[in-house]
């Protein structure tokens, strides 16, 4: 809460001491309230069962455990595991397609049950979860969306449909002119979707993309992507990060150069520093997934699998987009 009361303390400068009092009290009471409640719990809890006289054992395999957009989805997929008894185990993909490949093998050599994979690289992960499923161990794709038959069940968003639904929104913001200046990652499957969904739709609306430099996925490589962007481009009126590291470095990037004044972004994925630039109103939109929700429906579809069965080989998870208007209503996506 401690940057609420700093934003609203610049606010009392310009009203009365005790009117700014009030109005400060029922904003950090409002957004405390907002983000104590948490996320909503999962809808459902999959039944577990015995395998060979023990627990299902479920594997995680995350891109990364940095963003907070990862961690939420283990939390998520815990919170099943946990409720429904099941025994799990988090192992770090480090961004790294190779890393990611050995942690499948490595799950499937100690006998786990069902794996659930957030791929790196889609095409490069198909050959690991090939050997798992023929050795028998199940494989649940969430976020990323891997197109193999080894794949039992498929969790995630439309990537490109919400990169699509941003552009339609910042349209309405810029009325269909301007340039777009884009900090991407294009080592990413998932990402580059996104950018793709997102520029065909505002390139249509009559928009043009000034440049498109790569973060890789990293934060700190996307800060560095994203000076270089804006100091490249000094009139540049609106910019896109296509996921969490590229909107928290492009936020560090605007601060830095003081650019707020000048410059609209839109992104994906809640961070505290999205949160900060949609409060000062010079981030427009975030596109924001139901992370907790991605772990909930991963964890119940590897359960099933584990358990002998089917669940559904696709399972949607809808997203949403928060303004400066309505951040209040997603706090709690701050939350690991």
């Amino acid at each position: 809460m401690k940057r609420t009361v700093t934003a609203l303390a610049a606010l009392c400068l310009a009203v009365t001491t005790v009117g700014c009092d009030v109005q400060a009290r029922k904003e950090i009471e409002a957004e405390k309230k907002a983000q104590e409640q948490g996320p909503p719990p999962p809808e459902r809890i999959a039944q577990s069962c015995k395998v060979e006289g023990r627990a299902p054992k479920i594997g995680i395999v995350p891109i990364n455990l940095q963003a907070l957009f990862f961690n939420q989805i283990n939390t998520g997929a815990k919170t099943v595991a946990d409720r429904a008894g099941a025994q799990t185990q988090i192992v770090n993909g480090n961004d790294d397609s190779t890393t990611q490949a050995n942690a499948i093998d490595d799950l499937v050599a100690n006998k786990y049950d069902a794996i659930i994979v957030d791929a790196v690289d889609t095409e490069g992960i198909k050959p690991a979860i090939r050997r798992a499923n023929a050795a028998g161990v199940k494989v649940v794709a969430v976020d990323a969306t891997v197109d193999d038959p080894a794949v039992s069940t498929q969790v995630g968003t439309a990537n490109a449909e919400g990169g699509r639904q941003l552009a339609e929104h910042l349209n309405k913001i810029s009325g269909g002119e301007g340039e777009i200046g884009i900090v991407g990652a294009l080592n990413s499957t998932v990402q580059l979707e996104r950018q793709k969904g997102f520029t065909d739709t505002i390139t249509a609306k009559g928009m043009k993309i000034k440049t498109v430099v790569d973060g890789r996925n990293i934060q700190e490589n996307a800060q560095t992507a994203a000076e270089n962007l804006l100091t490249g481009s000094p009139d540049l009126p609106y910019a896109y990060a296509t996921g969490e590291p590229a909107l928290i470095g492009l936020a560090a990037a605007v601060n830095s150069q003081r650019r707020s004044e000048d410059v609209k972004v839109v992104g994906w994925d809640l961070s505290t520093q999205a949160v900060d630039g949609l409060r000062a109103g010079w981030i427009v939109g975030v596109v924001q997934q139901n992370t907790f929700r991605f772990g909930h429906e991963a964890m119940n579809a590897a359960i099933d699998l584990a358990c002998g069965r089917t669940p559904a080989k696709d399972v949607p998870v809808p997203t949403q987009i928060v303004t400066p208007e309505n951040v209040r209503d997603y706090l709690y996506y701050l939350e690991k």
